[in-house]
């Protein structure tokens, strides 16, 4: 990231850019720079989603051409830009972990269109994704995650309907712990014993 002064002003008689110029940001440049970082947060935590550039620039208080102005001085490249970059990272990584195609990791990671996300995938990283998920595997490293559990991470798992249960024996009942299948079964106050 490029470390960028707005709207600075040096005290009297010290140089921008010399050792002895100590910079003060204003309190609005301040502000300012909150509401960018908020916004960039923003793209990090919602990558995968449609996010228009107009409703990020109006939660930062910008208009559409300003905010984008302001972003690219600030963190070095356009809103849109640096969300592509942010989804092509998380591609990368999906395709060294799990067993998912591209087409599926190309909808993931929030692209429409499999030839744009292989477009950009290659302008960003010098090549295609299959070439380098190849690439990746040639260099080894843990084996993928089935795809189905990436799936499952992404969409979360269901929740139970009126009336239905989680049946799993791991799941404890309310109020007991969970108890190895290879211990004996303590005797409970109020429990009939067995033997």
């Amino acid at each position: 990231m490029r470390r960028v002064c707005l709207g600075v002003d040096p005290k009297p008689g010290a140089s921008r850019g010399g050792a002895g110029g100590r910079c003060q940001l204003k309190s609005a440049d301040v502000a300012s720079l909150r509401m960018l970082r908020r916004a960039r947060d923003r793209i990090d935590r919602d990558y995968a989603e449609q996010i228009d550039i107009p409703a990020l620039a109006a939660g930062a208080g910008y208009s559409r051409e300003h905010f984008i102005r302001a972003f690219r001085t600030t963190y070095g490249e356009t809103p849109g830009r640096y969300r592509t970059r942010r989804r092509v990272e998380r591609a990368c990584e999906l395709l060294r972990s799990a067993n998912l195609t591209v087409t599926e990791i190309c909808h993931l990671v929030g692209f429409t269109s499999l030839g744009t996300f292989s477009a950009r995938f290659a302008e960003l990283t010098g090549m295609s994704p299959t070439a380098y998920r190849k690439q990746a595997a040639e260099r080894g490293g843990p084996a993928p995650i089935p795809g189905c559990y990436a799936l499952m991470w992404q969409a979360g798992l269901p929740e139970p309907g009126p009336g239905e249960r989680i049946t799993s024996r791991e799941a404890p009942a309310p109020g007991r712990a969970v108890q190895s299948l290879h211990e004996p079964q303590a005797h409970q106050p109020g429990q009939r014993s067995s033997h």
